[in-house]
């Protein structure tokens, strides 16, 4: 008999934005992998009123559950919840729990807890009264991923700052590298992928912020996203700092007690020192993102990164 696997994402529709209908990319590649695995699997859709997976779970032998759910009521905010209703249910499901999901995704919590583990990030401001008049800053949501809200014109000196918007914080803004470093867990530990470098190009000029938001990564007609690419070569002179970088994102996955797969990403600036912007606990898994690119540049199959993060799922239900 074939084990039965669960897909469990966010609604989407016609309405639905590019961030998140690529929760469909991600599910795609989940079923058709699974099927090599030997398992067959259901999508089921999650939001606060449905019971759909409570009643499939209880009618229903389920090995594993998928859990690709990003977003509830088209808000970052309670994506925690599906985690912790699968603890509840008692049935094994891939990725971080329910608190690592929660500390990651508010991004005041997660650079609270970065800072007091000595790991150095950009300067935060919930409010007016913590901002610093000759620094520039970029405001951000609180509790989004996937680059929601994000775009130049929130990059602004502090001096110019007027109003934090409820569900924003300000967070220094490092004019400088990005770097993205995936981990990915396994049956007997966790591995640290090549970083690689966001780099931008040509039509980026200097004086133009170099961040990755929302038309760098979701707008294919855009500049931003034409003039964005993904490098994992680096010069011998960076060295140190990819070791570094890889010691920053073994941290990380320790600290937040993270699971199955995750991301770090970091800003460098003209110091030369790692600033943690961002960790992707449960980071896309399209098969265009920058984890799936990661795991290709370490040599891993499709079937082996959904494998990999299936034992690493059991491995943690074993020791409940």
């Amino acid at each position: 008999m074939m084990k039965l696997a669960l897909i469990l994402h966010n609604p989407v529709n016609n309405a639905s934005k590019e961030d998140e209908l690529d929760v469909l990319n991600q599910a795609e590649l989940i079923e058709s992998t699974l099927k090599i695995l030997g398992y067959s699997s259901k999508r089921i859709t999650f939001d606060l009123r449905s019971s759909i997976l409570a009643d499939t779970i209880a009618n229903n032998k389920v090995d594993i559950v998928f859990n690709l759910v990003e977003t509830i009521n088209e808000s970052g905010r309670l994506s925690f919840v599906a985690p912790a209703l699968l603890e509840l249910l008692g049935v094994s499901f891939s990725g971080s729990s329910t608190e690592a999901i929660f500390t990651t995704t508010d991004k005041i919590i997660c650079k609270t807890i970065l800072s007091f583990n000595k790991i150095s990030t950009p300067h935060r401001a919930k409010y007016l009264a913590d901002i610093d008049p000759e620094k520039y800053y970029i405001t951000k949501p609180i509790s989004e991923d996937g680059s929601v809200g994000i775009d130049d014109a929130l990059i602004i000196q502090g001096k110019d700052i007027t109003d934090i918007p409820k569900g924003y914080f300000s967070e220094e803004y490092i004019h400088g590298r990005e770097f993205n470093i995936s981990i990915i867990g396994g049956k007997d530990t966790f591995h640290v992928l090549p970083p690689a470098e966001m780099c931008f190009l040509n039509d980026y000029y200097e004086t133009k912020p170099r961040i990755l938001g929302y038309k760098a990564k979701w707008d294919e007609t855009s500049m931003e996203y034409q003039n964005t690419i993904r490098s994992f070569q680096f010069k011998e002179t960076d060295a140190e700092l990819i070791e570094k970088l890889k010691e920053i994102a073994a941290k990380c996955w320790e600290i937040f007690g993270l699971r199955g797969y995750a991301r770090v990403d970091v800003r460098v600036g003209s110091d030369n020192l790692p600033q943690v912007i961002e960790i992707n606990a449960n980071p896309c898994i399209a098969p265009d993102s920058g984890f799936v690119a990661a795991c290709q540049e370490a040599g891993l199959s499709n079937t082996e990164i959904i494998s990999r993060i299936i034992e690493d799922a059991k491995r943690y239900e074993a020791r409940i």
